[in-house]
């Protein structure tokens, strides 16, 4: 046992209930971290001296495409989860698929889903695939520290057994102390690549489009499969090959993915302020 224990602050998953309605606090961190994220992407979009001129798209672009990556987000997000993590249960409890607010999203598959809705939205206006892309790379991170604040404040995908000081006994994990990993990747994957993508943004990435995009899944893949090592797997797939778990395989595809996303922006030429 460890020598200290934080207790866990037990918070009710649902903040308050309007008739029938109950507003959950996952719901809010998906709410949020898109009002926030659009925010922030505005005033990307408007600094010319990040873009090295003007911008290769509008606000208005951007505002009109945050409905798609939206969809992209939570289709892909559901039906990612649903393949990756828990098929069998999914066939055979087919409707429960469409029960989002019983949780249950990939963030691999959400990925996929933004990829998606930034062709297919791109396309559509002219614009470029890769720009639109590092503008949504650059805020993912603060929808990515928002929900694993809310699986902390759920209770959920809670980390290993451990005796470290800090470690807290959850609700649904058994009177054994674990890593709240859900912190661990809060930290990470949300705020510490936040600050990543703006320092670079800061210094010109923008300038060669692409750059965030490659950067924000290589630092992210990197991350994950760092705090996998704490994170509990999930009890329906356990470890797999090799000892790996499901969020670390996935994550080598998207890391390989980036490095060519990176390579390919370095060797194009920056562009110039005009």
């Amino acid at each position: 046992m460890p020598f200290l224990l934080i207790p866990y602050p037990r918070i009710d998953p649902i903040l308050v209930h309007i008739g029938p309605l109950a507003i959950r606090w996952y719901a809010l961190a998906y709410i949020f971290g898109i009002l926030i994220g659009w925010a922030y992407a505005r005033a990307i979009v408007r600094s010319e001296k990040w873009w090295g001129g003007k911008p290769p798209l509008s606000v208005t672009d951007f505002d009109d495409f945050v409905l798609w990556v939206t969809l992209g987000i939570i289709l892909g997000g559901r039906i990612g989860y649903v393949l990756f993590y828990n098929l069998p249960f999914f066939a055979a409890h087919p409707l429960q698929i469409f029960e989002l607010w019983t949780g249950g999203m990939s963030f691999h598959g959400g990925f996929t889903g933004c990829v998606v809705a930034v062709v297919l939205f791109a396309r559509s206006r002219g614009l470029s695939i890769l720009s639109l892309g590092d503008v949504t790379c650059a805020v993912g991170p603060i929808g990515l520290f928002l929900g694993r604040l809310a699986n902390f404040v759920n209770g959920e995908l809670w980390g290993r057994p451990t005796d470290v000081p800090w470690a807290m006994i959850f609700p649904t994990g058994g009177p054994i102390p674990r890593h709240p990993s859900q912190l661990y990747e809060a930290s990470l994957e949300g705020l510490a690549l936040l600050a990543f993508l703006y320092v670079m943004i800061r210094l010109g990435a923008l300038k060669r489009p692409g750059l965030i995009i490659g950067s924000f899944a290589m630092f992210y893949a990197c991350a994950r499969s760092f705090c996998e090592f704490f994170r509990e797997p999930d009890v329906q797939l356990g470890f797999l090959w090799g000892g790996a778990t499901m969020g670390q395989l996935l994550s080598i595809p998207l890391f390989i993915a980036g490095v060519c996303f990176v390579v390919y922006a370095l060797k194009q030429p920056a562009k110039q302020p005009r």
